[in-house]
C-alpha cells in the first residue's frame, strides 16, 4: 500500500496514468488485495490514541571514531569536491516483494551503519577550506535521510515499504547523529545541498554510481562537466583502496566473523546424518549454516556452495539441489556476516563419512601444501601476487608427480602454457571485509600487484577439482574436488592465520568430526 489507498487521487495525475482494460491505474492494481479502510473516520482513528514511544538511550557507537579517521583519509583524496555516497535502496525481489535491505558498502564503511535501517539515506562530504573540516579535514559529513513518520500520519499504517507499522520504526535524526558522530539533515533537504556552488561556484560533484538511480539522476542533472564520470570511477577507486588496509575495528570483527563461521561448520558436522538421509541432503547442510548465521549473526555473506561428490568440482555450486552420499567428500564454502555487516569466507572439504579415502587424501593433502606454501608467502613486504605464485608452484609440482602434466610443472608455470590451471582455474585469494571480494574496484597496482601490509585480510584458498569426464585424468580421481580456504591478517612480523581453530590437517580434521559425532 502507499498513501494513495487512504487519499484520493489527483485527478491531473491520473490521466497521466496507464489505464487497464477495467479503467484501473495499472500502478494501482497491486492494492486490489488490501481490505484497508479508506475513509477520513478511519484515518482519523487509526493515527489516535498511541502511547509515548519507549526506547532505549542512545550512545555514540564504538565504531564513530573510525569512520571518523576513514572520511578524513577520503577527504584528502578530493580537496574541493562534494562526495555523495548513497547508502542505496530497496531491490525488487518479485512484483511488489523486496529483498532484504543491505546498504552500499562504501556507505557502511564510512558511516558505520548497517542491517535494515538505513534505505535512501545519503552521505554527503561537503567541501570546506581545508583544516576546517571534521577532524581537521577538507571536508564536513552530512547524513540525509528521513527521519522518523509521526503516528498521525498515513505513512505508519499504510506504507508497506516503509511505514513503522509495516516494518518498525526508522531512528530519529538526532539518534543517528549521536550514534554516528555525523550531522544528520530531512532527505528533502538533498537535492539543494547537492547543487549549492556547483559549476559556478568551482565545486566538483562526484557520485558513487549504481548505488541508488534515483540520487545519481540528481547528481547527473545538476552538474554539467564531461569529465564527472572518469572522476566518479576514482572516487569508486580511491572508496575500494581505503579499505584495503583495515583498521582495529574491523579486524575484531573479521575476528568475530570468522569465530561464528567455525562455529556454523560444527554444527554442519553433527548435520551430517540428516543430510545423508535426506534426498537433497546438500540443501540440509546449506540449511543448517543458514539458520546458524541468522541466528549468531546477520546472514551469510555470500551464497553458500554445499557441494557432495561432483557437484564440489563446479566452483560456484549454489543449486545445492544434490544428495549427500556415503564415501563422498563435502566441500563446503560458507561465511557468517555479523551486524557490522563484515563476513568471513572460509572453505573446507570433508569426508562424509568422517575418513578420507587413499586417493581423497592425496588431493587434499596436496591443496592443504600449496595453502601453506601461499602463507607462507604472505608477508609484509611480498606482493598480492606472490601468493597465487606459491600456491601454484606446488599444484603444479604434484600434478606432475601424479603424470597429469603434458610438460614439465616448470614449463606448465610458464606464463604463456599454465596446463596445471586446468585444474584450478581461480586465483587463490581475495581481499575480504564488508564485501566478501572486498575492495574490488581498486586498481590493479593497489590489488594484484600490491604490496602487503599488516592490516590486510584476504583468503587463500588453492584447490583442484577433477570432473567426472574428464578423460586427461586416472578415473580414480574424477569426481573428486577439493578446496582449502582461510582468512589471514598480514601482521608487522609474518601473517595470522584467522580460521585456524578450524582443523586443516586431514588428521585433525577426521579427528575434529569424530568428536563432533560421537
Amino acid at each position: 500500500m502507499t498513501q494513495d489507498d487512504v487519499t484520493p487521487q489527483d485527478p491531473a495525475a491520473a490521466d497521466e496514468t496507464p489505464l487497464g482494460t477495467d479503467g484501473q491505474p495499472l500502478a494501482d492494481r497491486g492494492a486490489n488485495r488490501s481490505q484497508l479502510g479508506r475513509t477520513q473516520n478511519f484515518v482519523e482513528y487509526v493515527t489516535s490514541g498511541w502511547g509515548p514511544r519507549t526506547s532505549a538511550p542512545v550512545e555514540r557507537a564504538a565504531v564513530a571514531d573510525f569512520t571518523a579517521a576513514r572520511r578524513s583519509a577520503l577527504s584528502a583524496h578530493f580537496p574541493g569536491a562534494r562526495l555523495v555516497v548513497p547508502a542505496g535502496t530497496f531491490k525488487v525481489r518479485s512484483n511488489d516483494t523486496d529483498y532484504r535491505f543491505r546498504p552500499h558498502a562504501a556507505f557502511v564503511h564510512l558511516t558505520g551503519l548497517g542491517m535494515e535501517q538505513e534505505p535512501d539515506a545519503v552521505l554527503v562530504l561537503h567541501p570546506v577550506e581545508d583544516g576546517t573540516g571534521d577532524d581537521g579535514s577538507a571536508h564536513t559529513a552530512v547524513l540525509y535521510m528521513s527521519p522518523m513518520a509521526g503516528r498521525d500520519t498515513p505513512e505508519f499504517f499504510s506504507d508497506a515499504r516503509y511505514g513503522e507499522f509495516w516494518v518498525g520504526a526508522r531512528p530519529t535524526l538526532e539518534d543517528v547523529a549521536t550514534s554516528t558522530g555525523i550531522r544528520t539533515a530531512h532527505l528533502d533537504d538533498l537535492r539543494d545541498a547537492l547543487a549549492k556552488d556547483v559549476g559556478t561556484g568551482g565545486v566538483e560533484l562526484l557520485v558513487v554510481r549504481e548505488a541508488d538511480p534515483t540520487v545519481e539522476a540528481v547528481v547527473e542533472e545538476i552538474r554539467a562537466t564531461e569529465e564527472a564520470g572518469e572522476r566518479d570511477d576514482r572516487l569508486a577507486e580511491a572508496l575500494s583502496e581505503l579499505r584495503l588496509v583495515k583498521d582495529a575495528y574491523e579486524v575484531e570483527q573479521m575476528r568475530e566473523a570468522v569465530t561464528t563461521t567455525i562455529d556454523g561448520f560444527a554444527k554442519v558436522v553433527r548435520a551430517l546424518p540428516a543430510a545423508l538421509a535426506h534426498r537433497r541432503g546438500e540443501r540440509v547442510v546449506e540449511g543448517t549454516f543458514l539458520g546458524h548465521a541468522r541466528q549468531e549473526g546477520n546472514y551469510v555473506g555470500y551464497e553458500t556452495i554445499a557441494a557432495a561428490g561432483e557437484h564440489a568440482t563446479t566452483l560456484h555450486w549454489t543449486d545445492n539441489d544434490g544428495a549427500v552420499r556415503p564415501g563422498q567428500l563435502l566441500l563446503l564454502d560458507a561465511g557468517v556476516e555479523v551486524d557490522s555487516l563484515y563476513t568471513a569466507d572460509v572453505t573446507r572439504t570433508l569426508p562424509v563419512d568422517g575418513t578420507f579415502t587413499e586417493v581423497q587424501r592425496r588431493v587434499y593433502q596436496a591443496v592443504l601444501d600449496a595453502a601453506d606454501a601461499g602463507f607462507a608467502a604472505a608477508v609484509p613486504g611480498a606482493r598480492f601476487r606472490d601468493v597465487h605464485e606459491a600456491a601454484m608452484q606446488v599444484i603444479a609440482a604434484r600434478l606432475e608427480e601424479w603424470g597429469l602434466l603434458p610438460v614439465s610443472a616448470a614449463e606448465a608455470l610458464l606464463p604463456q602454457n599454465q596446463h596445471h590451471r586446468r585444474w584450478m582455474v581461480h586465483g587463490t585469494s581475495h581481499h575480504l571485509g564488508i564485501d566478501v571480494h572486498d575492495c574490488a574496484q581498486a586498481r590493479a597496482q593497489m590489488y594484484l600487484d600490491g604490496v602487503l601490509e599488516p592490516g590486510m585480510v584476504f583468503t587463500i584458498e588453492p584447490g583442484l577439482y577433477f570432473k567426472a569426464d574428464d578423460l586427461l585424468v586416472p578415473e580414480e580421481y574424477r569426481g573428486i574436488g577439493v578446496r582449502i580456504e582461510d582468512d589471514v591478517l598480514v601482521t608487522a612480523d609474518g601473517n595470522e592465520n584467522l580460521s585456524a581453530a578450524l582443523p586443516r590437517d586431514p588428521d585433525a580434521v577426521e579427528a575434529w568430526m569424530a568428536s563432533l559425532r560421537g
